[in-house]
């Protein structure tokens, strides 16, 4: 089941405001039946813990469990290499659907990176942590840092669930080193960040939206704070005057021409 019937064009304003915002939510995206069939999947696979899988406890961030063998050691975060996973998760990150608009905002030739992102999104009750405000681009290696990621609600998204949240325009923006802690995550004990956080908005989704957002976008979310696990598939492109540093973990992985 290909999502290509969809018209995915991106309007004269839809474009304007990315390029001002840094990302852009657009409703509807995928169809029910679709959204449908792609949580089924991933449903059964972090049932049956189907490897590669990254949980809660390797990254360490505020809330997680503090290592695999801590109470919650074994909540996953994320359902890792999605395109390896199942053709129809491949099928949708190559879709015509997301084709279209990527190539308005990136050129004509779009890569898919299958090193980052390229995941479910497995926000688990109880043990899911707080991802602070960062920068996707922050530990990527790219010739440049013009990439855009997808994220494709398979369910509700809400502030309580741990939506994405946003600083608008900051793609635009350069932020000196000392305004981000050691692990490059923006301070927010830092003055010279207020003006920046006062900017904050949420991004609630229903199941089949999608938010596109530039790598350079800051972005964070909050914990999963209901009793139901939150789904979503996350793929990051570029284009032909984008591509990954030979040697680095951005090149680890072959790219899925769209």
């Amino acid at each position: 089941m290909r999502p290509d019937t969809v018209s995915a064009a991106l309007g004269e304003e839809e474009r304007a405001s990315f390029r001002e915002q840094g990302f852009l939510v657009r409703r509807g995206v995928a169809p029910q039946a679709l959204c449908e069939a792609l949580l089924a999947r991933a449903r059964q696979d972090l049932e049956s813990q189907v490897q590669p899988l990254e949980y809660e406890a390797d990254l360490g961030y505020p809330g997680a469990p503090a290592s695999r063998e801590s109470p919650g050691g074994r909540t996953v975060r994320r359902l890792l290499q999605a395109c390896a996973r199942d053709a129809q998760l491949r099928a949708w990150a190559t879709a015509e659907t997301l084709a279209q608009p990527l190539r308005q905002l990136l050129g004509p030739e779009i890569w898919l990176s299958q090193a980052h992102h390229n995941c479910v999104m497995t926000k688990q009750p109880r043990f899911s942590s707080l991802t602070g405000w960062h920068q996707d681009s922050r530990y990527w290696n790219f010739s440049t840092p013009d990439l855009v990621s997808t994220w494709l609600a398979l369910g509700e998204e809400s502030v309580e669930n741990g939506c994405l949240w946003f600083l608008p325009g900051t793609h635009r923006q350069e932020f000196a080193p000392e305004r981000l802690d050691a692990a490059l995550f923006l301070r927010e004990d830092d003055p010279r960040n207020r003006d920046v956080l006062a900017t904050r908005l949420a991004a609630p989704l229903a199941p089949g939206d999608v938010v596109l957002f530039h790598a350079r976008t800051f972005h964070a979310a909050g914990p999963n704070r209901t009793g139901q696990t939150k789904f979503a598939l996350v793929h990051t492109y570029h284009g032909a005057n984008t591509h990954p540093l030979p040697g680095t973990r951005s090149a680890c992985l072959p790219e899925i021409a769209l």
